[in-house]
Order: structure tokens, then C-alpha cells, then sequence
């Protein structure tokens, strides 16, 4: 396998390969050079995408005098090293073994720390918690789409739980009869449901794409009360999903008519290749660990710590990623963030806002990284 051919890369952005990072050979992109004294920024994409998906945001930060890094994350595009059995070992998709892996191309790149890590979507949940066990390294920190919740807790001076509602029974009870995306993932046949789709791994891509995004006027985004069921179902269906559809007759039913203009057809290619390629389970072994509790423990073992270092929010106004956890997106700002500087909700952009509106993003990025 060769690295992204340039031609098919923006000016400015080069493609390479790293190898033994914790068992990895990984397929990076960049912008802006290794000088002396010059910062990085590093760059982590979320589901269902790719290091490519920064390709509008790493121009303007090398300009601006950064050496800008993206990674194919494990389970991802060109990155190897990482098995894609559905049942094989979870535990190097775990979050705090993601935190190694970026810690890791961080030293193979030969920095001790970094001007700031940034996240996107699931990719935000590996930026949090890389600023919250390495503070010293990873010096500021944003998250897009993604609110962190902080680590789970550990019941605090025999503080009792109460047994959670089964919402998903909850929800497949609904007289229309639900299921949450997340749960879905999860299960054995959600790979194949994506990857061998009747309508193909591009159409599956361009429509989910859209359905995320602004571009899809239905998506008016609003505070939640509480995580039961009829709370729950007031999101899409690429959220909570119909209970008898999988993810790709969920997004057909919304498929667009063209292609976007934040997305072009040929850029969706690149995306769909490497899927079509790869499949999705190694994306899809990321939310089996959240699901599973795969390493629920170790996490606990930081329960009560907080990001501390220079932390910002950016998402788009159409996004529901912003509140499809209930109360998480308040929580954040001053609670599991102690110095979050903004959280910034912007016009004309659903869950890819780096990509809807890269102009807006760049700006706060820039400003924030001063």
C-alpha cells in the first residue's frame, strides 16, 4: 500500500507513512515543516471518516506557522497494525490505548509536547482524554461536535445507584419502535449492513454525509431533559434509528440529489475507496468499546479529574451531536472543561463543520492557538 497520491491532495498537504507506533505503521497527513522551535498541532478525525477529513483546516494552520499533523486513527484508511475481527481483542480500541497510540506519533514525530490537540466527533473523545492524562504534553485542546462528559465516576461516601431505566426497551416499546445508533454499531451485522449495502459504499457515504448535515433543513437541533425513551426519539433516525432498519435504509430514505458543495463527489470518493477497501469495523470497534465497557475501570481510576489546560468547543448550530447526551454539552463548559475559553455553535454547519464551514472553524482556531 502507498501513501494518498499528492494529486489527489490540496497543495501544501503531503502524505507518509510511520511505523511502530504501539504496533502501528501509520498513514499521516501534513502541512508546514519540522523546523526548530516551530509548534504542532495534531488533528483527529471521528466516524465514519478519515485523516483526509482535515484536508480544508491543516493549509491555514501551516500558514500561520504550525506543522500540522492528521493520522489515519486505528481501525482507520491506511493506518495497519490493527485487527478488524469482529472477534478479536477489543482492548486496543480502547480510549486510553487511542491516547497512547497519539502519544506515541507525538514522540515518532520528535516533540515532547504540542501546541494543541484537536478532535472531532469520536476523534473529540481521544483529544479529551489526551488532555486530561497528559497535560504536559498535549498543551490545549478542542473539541468539535463531541461534548466531554469527563471519566465516569466511582460512587463517592456509600452513595447508592439507582438502576438505570433499560431505554432501550423503552424505546423498541415506542409506538414506533426504536434503537440507538450507538447500541447498533455494536452488534455483529452492522459492518456488513454498511460495507456490502445494496446501494454500494459511496451512495451509503454521500447520503449519510447529508443526512448529518446542514444541508438536511430537518435538522433543528434542541436541549434534551433526560435520557428515556421519548426524549431520546425526538433526534433523526441516523440517531435513533427505526428498530427494523439498519444504518444504510436508514440514510437511503434521505439520499440528496446531487452532490454538496462542502462535499464534492470527487472528495467522497476518497472516502469510499478506503471504506470499500477496509469495511468499517474498525471504526465500529471504538463504539463496542463504549458499549461493552471494555476498560470502564481504568477509566474510573480518573474519576473526579477534569481538562484543565486551554480547552474550546466548536460545533454546528444543525449539529445534534451537541445534545444528544443530555446535559453533557452544559456539564462541559466549566465542569469537566475548568478553562474552556468558548463553545461555539456556527451558522450553516451540521456534525462535519470542518468541512461545512472550514473558513469559520479555521478563524476560532487560529484565535484560540494565538
Amino acid at each position: 500500500m502507498t501513501p494518498l497520491d499528492a494529486a489527489i491532495l490540496p497543495p501544501g498537504i503531503r502524505a507518509r507513512f510511520i511505523e511502530g507506533i504501539n504496533g502501528l505503521t501509520m498513514h499521516v497527513l501534513e502541512a508546514g515543516f519540522e523546523t526548530p522551535n516551530r509548534p504542532c498541532v495534531l488533528l483527529l478525525h471521528g466516524f465514519p471518516e478519515i485523516a483526509y477529513s482535515w484536508r480544508k483546516v491543516m493549509p491555514a494552520l501551516a500558514a500561520a506557522g504550525y506543522h500540522v499533523v492528521a493520522p489515519d486513527q486505528r481501525g482507520y484508511g491506511r493506518t495497519t497494525g490493527w485487527n478488524p475481527d469482529y472477534d478479536g481483542d477489543l482492548r486496543p480500541f480502547h480510549l486510553l490505548n487511542l491516547v497512547r497510540d497519539t502519544l506515541g506519533l507525538v514522540y515518532a514525530l520528535g516533540y515532547r509536547s504540542v501546541a494543541a490537540v484537536v478532535g472531532h466527533d469520536f476523534g473529540a473523545s481521544g483529544a479529551a482524554w489526551c488532555g486530561l492524562v497528559r497535560p504536559d504534553v498535549f498543551r490545549k485542546v478542542v473539541l468539535m461536535s463531541a461534548p466531554f462528559a469527563g471519566p465516569p465516576s466511582i460512587p463517592f461516601a456509600g452513595e447508592m445507584r439507582k438502576p438505570a431505566e433499560d431505554v432501550h426497551v423503552a424505546m423498541a416499546k415506542l409506538d414506533r419502535p426504536r434503537k440507538h445508533y450507538q447500541w447498533y454499531y455494536s452488534t455483529r451485522p452492522a459492518n456488513n449492513d454498511m460495507w456490502h449495502c445494496e446501494q454500494g459504499v459511496h451512495a451509503f457515504l454521500r447520503a449519510y454525509f447529508h443526512h448529518k448535515s446542514a444541508d438536511w433543513t430537518a435538522n433543528k437541533p434542541h436541549r434534551l431533559e433526560s435520557w428515556t425513551a421519548t426524549e431520546l426519539a425526538k433526534m433523526p433516525t441516523y440517531y435513533i434509528m427505526d428498530l427494523h432498519d439498519d444504518m444504510a435504509a436508514t440514510v437511503a430514505k434521505e439520499m440528496p440529489t446531487g452532490e454538496a458543495a462542502w462535499l464534492t463527489d470527487a472528495e467522497l470518493r476518497i472516502y469510499s475507496e478506503e471504506y470499500a477497501r477496509n469495511g468499517f469495523q474498525g471504526g465500529l470497534q471504538w463504539y463496542r468499546c463504549r458499549i461493552d465497557g471494555v476498560g470502564a475501570s481504568e477509566l474510573q481510576v480518573f474519576a473526579g479529574r477534569t481538562i484543565d489546560v486551554p480547552s474550546m468547543f466548536i460545533s454546528g448550530k444543525s449539529d445534534w451531536g451537541v445534545y444528544q447526551v443530555p446535559g453533557v454539552f452544559e456539564h462541559m463548559q466549566g465542569g469537566s472543561c475548568t478553562n474552556m475559553v468558548g463553545a461555539h455553535l456556527l451558522e450553516g454547519a451540521g456534525h462535519w463543520v470542518q468541512q461545512e464551514q472550514p473558513a469559520q472553524v479555521n478563524k476560532l482556531l487560529l484565535d484560540f492557538l494565538g
